[in-house]
């Protein structure tokens, strides 16, 4: 009858570890920034800036640098976004491309890239760097510094 029990334990306790959630590798969490990237390029192109904001950290400690001003604050860097396009015209639409993801830690990384809007009258497009944190909520951006080219 121990030995019952004992088989019985070992084979619980084989399974409860059969169960056990591995941790993320860095390509998963590679992977999860860049889909963060991607929502945010759908969300944009839907006309919805709500959405897209949901990639930032909602924190008071955000720091968004563009043109020559930084904003600081989720609240401060949505509302930016609502004033600077106030319609889908000026939305136009957004591409991602280049992004090269760097995991600084398990829960920081850098992230690389170029953005680009078709709009009917212009093409703007730049360079961008980010740092994201990966929160409770998931990889967030805490820091944006984006750049328009001349």
């Amino acid at each position: 009858m121990r030995a019952l029990r004992g088989g019985l334990l070992l084979v619980v306790l084989l399974m409860l570890g059969a169960c056990a959630t591995a941790p993320p590798t860095p390509e998963d969490e590679t992977q999860r920034i860049r889909e963060v990237l991607t929502d945010q390029a759908t969300a944009w192109n839907h006309g919805d800036i709500d959405g897209f904001m949901r990639g930032y950290w909602n924190s008071e400690q955000l720091r968004f640098a563009s043109e020559d001003s930084v904003t600081y604050g989720w609240a401060a860097a949505n509302q930016r976004y609502h004033t600077r396009y106030p319609d889908r015209a000026a939305m136009g639409t957004l591409e991602f491309s280049d992004v090269d993801v760097e995991l600084l830690a398990p829960d920081a990384a850098v992230v690389f890239g170029r953005w680009a809007l078709q709009r009917e009258h212009d093409q703007p497009h730049g360079l961008f760097t980010l740092v994201f944190r990966k929160t409770p909520d998931g990889w967030k951006i805490s820091r944006d510094h984006t750049s328009a080219a001349g």
